[in-house]
């Protein structure tokens, strides 16, 4: 009779797996309610802190897979035919948990994370735009490292002598990784002076374009024709950079060329006026402004007009050009002189 309900004795071995599917539903249960209710009550009584809100949400994902773990763990724990595993269960989910917690570092110490921000600005250094995405994948690299080292030993892996290993093996891996470390002491070179920020628009010999990233062994250039040009840092390094967002004013220089055929005096009155233009215009700098009579030429009479304009936008610039263009034009249709 006592096997027809054999189910219902707590020391039957499918009971023990029932209380350890019902010991994971719970735990998967909570993770449920701790996500959706409490986690988001969290987030939003720490809105009014940055960085508490940033540590938050980059542990977000890890805690909703610890809670698998831990409930993994405690109902593998509770089944006696994995007693003589317990120990490596142990070993297993500590690696996890060292696991999850360098998950959340990594994303903490993101680019957009308010902690490199928050350090930069204890330890008063300028972190700018391009400093801080390169700064945060050296940090995101060493906790990746830490996290490596720490597993390792958990398993009782010879960290030492890995160590050692690396050593002996510096010498073949160096010369096989010369550009790579070329690349990299050029992304400093980059990083320390500064002769660029992220979203800048640069030249050099070989690109023209907006910086849209920086890594540990390239730089990333988007061109103008939408084009994502990738340039290794120790190229970059050695070339000159002419770094056209940082120009304090933005220059129009031309010749203007008129006939044999103009009057001096009216050809002074052109000069005199176009100089007088720009003296007033409020888009103009003022100095240097020059505006001559320069050469006769072989088949021109060259007035040279050089100025420079405050904005340094594009567009701006060139709607500067086009409006300066039509008042010069009107002035030598009032003056009747023409264009060679």
């Amino acid at each position: 009779m006592t096997q027809y309900f054999a189910w219902a004795d707590p020391t039957s071995w499918w009971w023990e797996w029932a209380i350890a599917l019902l010991i994971f539903g719970a735990f998967l249960l909570f993770r449920q309610v701790f996500t959706r209710w409490m986690f988001k009550f969290l987030l939003r009584f720490a809105k009014h802190s940055r960085f508490v809100h940033d540590l938050l949400s980059s542990f977000e994902k890890p805690l909703k897979v610890f809670f698998i773990f831990l409930g993994l763990f405690i109902a593998l724990n509770y089944l006696s035919v994995m007693a003589p595993y317990r120990p490596i269960l142990g070993q297993l989910f500590r690696s996890v948990i060292f696991i999850l917690i360098g998950w959340g570092f990594y994303h903490l110490a993101g680019p957009t994370s308010a902690l490199l921000s928050r350090l930069g600005s204890r330890l008063e250094l300028n972190l700018d735009k391009i400093v801080l995405p390169f700064l945060s994948r050296v940090v995101q690299a060493i906790i990746i490292l830490l996290v490596l080292i720490i597993v390792l030993e958990e398993w009782n892996y010879e960290v030492s002598g890995f160590i050692a290993g690396l050593g002996l093996g510096g010498l073949a891996f160096s010369l096989a990784a010369q550009d790579t470390l070329k690349n990299f002491l050029g992304g400093l070179v980059i990083i320390t002076e500064k002769p660029f920020s992220l979203g800048d628009w640069i030249e050099t010999p070989k690109v023209e374009g907006v910086v849209e990233d920086i890594s540990f062994r390239s730089t990333q250039v988007r061109t103008f024709a939408q084009g994502l040009v990738t340039v290794p840092n120790s190229v970059l390094a050695n070339e000159a950079i002419t770094n056209w967002t940082r120009m304090g004013r933005r220059r129009v220089t031309f010749h203007l060329k008129v006939t044999y055929a103009t009057p001096r005096e009216n050809l002074k009155r052109c000069v005199d006026r176009i100089r007088h233009l720009l003296q007033n215009h409020p888009q103009i700098c003022q100095e240097p402004l020059h505006v001559y009579f320069d050469r006769i030429g072989e088949s021109s009479l060259d007035i040279f007009v050089y100025f420079f304009t405050k904005t340094t936008h594009w567009g701006e610039w060139l709607r500067i050009k086009e409006e300066i263009n039509y008042k010069i034009m009107e002035i030598l249709e009032e003056e009747k002189v023409e264009l060679a």
